[in-house]
């Protein structure tokens, strides 16, 4: 098994045609930053898809960081941009919340 990080998500859209199936798991980190008097809150969105590459499967990962100031920004909220987002590229993408990477990587060993 293969794990592929695309540090781009212009690149990762790219790659979604390799995709096995609709759906794109994505986890989400939400980081407040403490000791520092702004109520700066960062957000870390993991998106990944499954491909497979002859006989192997391949995890393609991304990273997207979002830097919040007011605190009013939730995760339903950037989990509907980024659905909106994958919709215009593909109608039938799904985005589904849950940590596909732990589950790939355990069926790799």
């Amino acid at each position: 098994m293969i794990v592929i990080f695309i540090d781009d998500i212009e690149d990762f859209v790219q790659f979604l045609d390799k995709r096995i199936m609709n759906e794109i798991f994505f986890e989400f980190r939400k980081k407040s930053k403490t000791g520092d008097l702004s109520n700066e809150v960062e957000f870390e969105i993991f998106l990944h898809f499954l491909s497979k590459v002859e006989e192997s499967m391949v995890l393609y990962e991304t990273k997207i960081n979002i830097t919040d100031l007011s605190t009013s920004l939730n995760e339903e909220e950037v989990k509907t941009k980024i659905q909106e987002i994958l919709s215009k590229v593909n109608p039938s993408l799904k985005l589904i919340k849950g940590k596909i990477r732990e589950i790939f990587l355990s069926y790799s060993f």
